[in-house]
């Protein structure tokens, strides 16, 4: 009983919400908000799948639209400031981005899936490292994205809409400062 106790402890701060110390290094540049796509039921993309075409592609219901927003409050929480937002070019991802109403998000293919061979995901992790671990970060930033390259990044299987903080310079696994659940 005693060990589930102390594993239990161990695990509440990684799921939890991420303390003061991950917050200031994200507020600082210091590190990246990393998170998966708000609830788009089902996997992978249907056949069909056109990169500009939404009509083809998994796409938010109405509660990973809530997500979206309470995730933009949260963070508006942290920040009132300006925030850089990259976003994976999928329409999922996009929404997402776009429902948090930070600011208004950049494309960045890097941050695109590679699930069922749509991409080459070392290739990709590799740059996405390679970005992140020579930028000069002036404001809060954060990367929105799809759960296998999150997993690769970081070796965590995340829920839609959850998110951690990584410390920069980023590598690969990345340092992850905090595990914050989806709002």
């Amino acid at each position: 009983m005693k060990t589930f106790i102390l594993l239990l402890v161990l695990l509440l701060p990684a799921t939890g919400l991420a303390d003061d110390a991950a917050w200031a290094a994200w507020r600082e540049g210091k590190a990246l908000l990393l998170m998966r796509h708000a609830i788009a039921p089902g996997t992978g993309d249907p056949a069909g799948f056109v990169l500009n075409d939404c009509s083809t592609q998994r796409n938010l219901n109405s509660e990973g639209q809530q997500q979206a927003l309470r995730w933009g409050k949260l963070l508006r929480q942290q920040y009132r400031g300006d925030i850089q937002l990259y976003s994976s070019q999928w329409c999922r991802c996009l929404d997402t981005a776009r429902l948090m109403a930070l600011s208004i998000p950049q494309p960045l293919p890097l941050l695109n899936s590679f699930f069922a061979g749509r991409g080459d995901g070392d290739k990709q992790t590799q740059a996405l490292v390679q970005y992140f671990s020579q930028a000069q970060l002036s404001q809060p930033t954060v990367l929105v994205t799809h759960q296998v390259n999150f997993t690769a990044l970081t070796g965590i299987f995340p829920r839609s809409g959850e998110a951690v903080i990584v410390a920069l310079p980023l590598t690969q696994p990345a340092t992850v400062l905090a595990r914050i659940a989806t709002p």
